[in-house]
């Protein structure tokens, strides 16, 4: 049943990053740009999760699993931080 959730948790993350970039290819806003990014930092995440927990859980991806979330948190950051004007 977790690894149903985990892969849930993935799959609604790229939809919203695909769903995010597709606005932004369109409007050209730059905030959906950063929007994106951040949400596919977090699919990346949600996809290590699921091979650290259910595929192979005797070996731990946990150092690793954060990287993509914080890259894509600091995109965010960015994004709101430096490009609202």
């Amino acid at each position: 049943m977790a690894g149903a959730v985990y892969l849930l948790s993935a799959v609604t993350c790229l939809v919203c990053a695909g769903l995010l970039l597709r606005a932004y290819r369109r409007t050209r806003a730059r905030l959906l740009l950063w929007s994106g990014i951040c949400f596919v930092g977090l699919t990346a995440d949600n996809v290590l999760l699921f091979v650290d927990a259910i595929l192979i859980p005797e070996v731990s991806l946990a150092p690793w699993r954060g990287l993509p979330a914080l890259a894509g948190l600091c995109a965010l950051l960015y994004g709101l931080v430096w490009e609202t004007r």
